[in-house]
């Protein structure tokens, strides 16, 4: 069985046991989280969301993504400006899809 969720702006298609990195929410390791935004299910399509589906899943870890660099420069004008930004992200473990 699958679902297609969303969270922090995004949508994922999860299963039992999957293990998925989504933006970051509140919780600490261990933490049991339920996400009441299905948008789909296996033979169900939700207009927008499915009725009383919902995902439950155990927060794994706490986490930052890859540093991603941001480099600004404005040709001879002796302008460079170099920056670097890494995203908090939470990893899930989906335990249970109840449809």
């Amino acid at each position: 069985m699958f679902a297609v969720i969303r969270t922090g702006g995004k949508q994922y298609t999860v299963a039992p046991n999957d293990v998925i990195l989504v933006e970051k929410l509140t919780g600490n390791a261990g933490d049991k989280i339920t996400i009441s935004e299905v948008l789909a299910t296996e033979g169900k399509i939700g207009a927008p969301l499915v009725k009383g589906a919902t995902v439950a899943a155990e927060i794994v870890e706490q986490t930052r993504a890859e540093k991603v660099l941001i480099f600004k420069k404005r040709r001879r004008h002796n302008y460079r400006r170099k920056n670097g930004h890494r995203q908090h992200l939470t990893a899930l473990k989906i335990t249970e899809i109840k449809a």
